[in-house]
């Protein structure tokens, strides 16, 4: 069992910025793919951004390319998502994913992914 746990959402204003941190526990982190997805209310989840297990490799939704980086330090089990110049169509609840590979790949589906975080909540007014 992995247990991940999100934190850093909130309110902020449009062009604001925001990190979310996703800490987790339970397995070796490093053998984990991870994922960053939200949920707006009404809609489905969609993914936001993936990184390999070792970090060379991320994805990134083409929504948030050149405004969200996605990092990861293994050392301390966490996964990050910096937002940066957020927009109103950013707002949801954003959730953290993680997936055991033997590779160095990254998963862009939510079917992809074995667990899941509870979310933190980012509002971005306008």
């Amino acid at each position: 069992q992995v247990q991940l746990v999100e934190s850093g959402g909130g309110l902020v204003q449009a062009g604001g910025s925001l990190r979310l941190s996703c800490a987790a526990s339970g397995r070796t982190f490093s053998n984990y793919a991870m994922g960053w997805f939200r949920q707006a209310p009404g809609k489905e989840r969609e993914f936001v951004a993936a990184i390999s297990r070792g970090g060379g490799s991320t994805r990134y939704a083409d929504s948030v390319k050149g405004r969200f980086t996605i990092s990861r330090d293994n050392a301390k089990n966490t996964v990050y998502l910096q937002m940066n110049s957020l927009k109103p169509e950013d707002t949801g609840v954003y959730h953290c994913a993680a997936d055991r590979r033997w590779d160095d790949g990254v998963i862009t589906s939510t079917g992809g992914y074995e667990y899941w975080g509870q979310g933190t909540q980012v509002t971005v007014s306008s």
